[in-house]
């Protein structure tokens, strides 16, 4: 899906409780703001050890006097028992933690020393030590089930003979005073970014240990299994480690990769094997023209299981479960039955089940999945869980003892480690990083509603009171709308639009899942292409409708609406097709669907909602641009946009802007110079949260 509003897991990122100067108010109880959201301390990657005993996992806190981030490395029992700190340098960002086979061993990437290189710590004691001194910065470690190799990615360019020469090269260009580019194909700019010409590619990296002094040490120069090629893998802009895998013979890399001058304009990713020694690599995909990516191999090696979409060009298509026999060479389709979405795979250690995450019913669960039969079980059905892995347990690795680790976290907390046993019993909360300041928050508590919107079919929404609710009192409404628009609220703590955030600040929050979103089925998903301001909206006003009779007591004179990207486009729609609304908040919204198309980086999206090129189809490039409205627009709105938006670039929230200031209509424009479509810093987080506020009371409160 369209992944234009949602995070990542590392979007914004958080401070130590006992960090910095508490204000006052941070240490009583109080309503949940911005302020704890961005102090709240970020928990993610978590990876169990060989012999199951221990999850290493990163810890993220945020100094704002200093304005300046820590990410370390910790450690935590499988029985919840002990918790500890593995690496303590402080301003730098320790990531990618990745065992090795024999378990006594962590090797991660860290900037401590000005670029980001290859370190390793012992387990049993002793500093972290420098692995590599690389030209490049480099990420995404793997270390080889046989322990000889440390696999890494770096982005350097194809037809650089080697890292020293990609390094050189980008020094050439720093130093000239010329800072033009030439381009003769799409991408010219990608999300955030604009095409330098380099790509980035898997390495294996040989080491050994030193028998004397335990410490690991690299044994050959690294190897770039993708030497040539004209790909990224992982892919950009959001993949990661989870794109490439390795066989458990050490002698294999699968990776995601998508070649080929269509990029802009295509969805054809594929899965390549390469051997470890290098040498041309062979594509397993080839006969699907859609999305496959996600290789996972089987514990024997006999299978790779990846993620594999049947539409070509259409991003928001469900993913099945594939298994490739490496034997035979064909693949095979376990979850063809299964009307829903895997969103990441890990092994069983006896090979018979696969654990996915998957959305499902505005929550992101796990689920196990048979092998002989495909036969779908959910294990964890509550709140937001990612990073699953399997691992054994202490005392043991048969399927008794396996144990299920992962990330979870909900609306009502972050992320914390947590770990379960295969069958979904011996539910365990192994860290409370941040109970102690999550204590100290007066929040909401989420209520779900179900009504009949477009169709007449059943739709789901999210519901919060106001904190501090009290019977007789009328209160003012938010209702906040996704992303995507192939996307979904679900019960997550979100690090931009946390819908706590606005019940602390005093307002009903309604949140409707409307046609479109995933998680409630494919079909319900699809509904959305070639109809964005038809059932969509339906829904969102059926949906503030359902809320507003099942609590009478909020004030439908004063109900605000809020969006980002599809969202925000949204926005601008509803400004031309209903007065209902006291104001408006557009985040990086769209409003002219035809130019957009041409200054937008990845050109499948529009073609797929759109029903095709807009100078062979321009109907509903036309119908659905909300410029075409804008003699109708008569609500005040706020206007926000990143000038690192290249999805839906400036010039749409600059256009915006402009039509209602020469309509005459109140509005402000919040214009970020240094990001992107989403807002990554803390301080601009805060200005942000800030500013949507005071709009809000400036129309809803006053």
């Amino acid at each position: 899906m369209r992944q234009w509003f949602f995070p990542l897991l590392l979007i914004l990122m958080t401070q130590e409780f006992a960090a910095s100067k508490p204000s006052p108010n941070e240490l009583t109880t109080h309503p949940f703001s911005v302020e704890d959201m961005v102090r709240m301390e970020r928990l993610a990657s978590p990876e169990p050890s060989p012999d199951g005993k221990w999850v290493a996992f990163t810890r993220q806190s945020w100094d704002p006097e200093a304005n300046k981030t820590t990410t370390n490395l910790w450690l935590v029992s499988t029985d919840g028992a002990l918790l500890r700190q593995l690496t303590t340098a402080k301003q730098v960002t320790d990531s990618s933690p990745a065992w090795s086979p024999d378990g006594r061993a962590l090797a991660f990437t860290s900037n401590r020393g000005g670029s980001h290189q290859i370190w390793t710590i012992r387990l049993d004691g002793g500093e972290a030590r420098q692995l590599t001194s690389l030209p490049v910065d480099v990420g995404n470690l793997r270390w080889s089930p046989a322990g000889k190799h440390v696999a890494f990615t770096a982005e350097v360019y194809p037809d650089a003979p080697d890292l020293d020469s990609s390094a050189k090269r980008d020094k050439e260009k720093a130093e000239s005073p010329v800072k033009a580019m030439k381009f003769d194909r799409l991408f010219i700019r990608h999300w955030d970014a604009w095409f330098d010409g380099k790509r980035q590619h898997i390495f294996v990296l040989p080491v050994k240990e030193n028998a004397a002094s335990g410490s690991w040490e690299v044994a050959a120069p690294p190897l770039d299994l993708m030497k040539g090629v004209d790909a990224d893998s992982p892919t950009k802009p959001f993949g990661g480690a989870e794109e490439y895998g390795w066989s458990p013979d050490g002698q294999e890399i699968a990776y995601t990769a998508q070649l080929g001058r269509d990029i802009a304009w295509s969805t054809d990713l594929n899965i390549y094997l390469v051997s470890v020694s290098g040498g041309e690599a062979r594509c397993i995909t080839s006969e699907n023209k859609a999305t496959d990516t996600g290789p996972v191999y089987s514990p024997d090696g006999s299978t790779i299981a990846y993620r594999s979409m049947a539409r070509p060009g259409f991003e928001a298509d469900r993913y099945r479960i594939k298994l490739h026999d490496r034997k035979s060479g064909k693949a095979r389709t376990l979850t063809e039955a299964w009307d829903r979405s895997p969103g990441s795979l890990a092994w069983s250690r006896d090979g018979n089940t696969l654990y996915a995450t998957a959305e499902e019913s505005a929550r992101e669960k796990i689920f196990a999945i048979e092998l002989a039969t495909g036969r779908t079980v959910e294990i964890v059905g509550e709140h937001y869980n990612t990073g699953v892995a399997a691992t054994g347990g202490p005392g043991g690795t048969g399927a008794g003892s396996q144990l299920l680790v992962f990330a979870q976290d909900s609306f009502m907390a972050p992320a914390e480690i947590c770990r379960a046993r295969a069958d979904g019993t011996g539910f365990q909360r192994l860290t409370r990083i941040n109970d102690e300041r999550v204590a100290l928050l007066e929040r909401a508590l989420p209520e779900e509603l179900t009504f009949k919107g477009a169709l007449g079919e059943t739709v789901h929404s999210w519901f919060f009171k106001p904190v501090g609710w009290k019977e007789g009192k009328k209160y003012p409404a938010v209702l906040i709308i996704h992303g995507g628009p192939q996307g979904a609220f679900t019960d997550h703590f979100h690090y931009r639009w946390n819908l706590q955030a606005f019940a602390g600040a005093g307002y009903a929050v309604v949140s409707v899942n409307f046609h479109g979103s995933t998680g409630f089925g494919q079909a319900f998903t699809d509904s959305i292409s070639g109809d964005w301001g038809g059932k969509p909206f339906e829904d969102l006003m059926k949906g503030l409708d359902d809320a507003l009779r099942a609590h009478p007591w909020i004030d439908a004179e004063r109900v605000g609406a809020l969006g980002a990207s599809y969202g925000g486009w949204m926005i601008n729609w509803i400004n031309g097709h209903t007065d209902r609304f006291k104001c408006l908040v557009n985040h990086d919204g769209g409003f002219d669907e035809f130019s957009s198309y041409f200054t937008t980086d990845e050109l499948w999206f529009p073609e797929w909602e759109f029903k095709g090129v807009p100078w062979e189809n321009p109907e509903l490039y036309d119908k659905f641009s909300t410029a075409r409205y804008v003699a109708r627009w008569r609500t005040p709105t706020l206007v926000i946009h990143g000038a690192k938006d290249f999805r839906l670039v400036d010039a749409e929230g600059v256009a915006t802007f402009t039509a209602l200031q020469r309509k005459g209509i109140p509005s402000q424009l919040l214009y970020f110079p240094d990001e992107n479509h989403w807002v990554l810093k803390q301080k601009n987080s805060i200005l942000w949260h800030e500013t949507i506020l005071a709009w809000l009371e400036r129309w809803l409160k006053k």
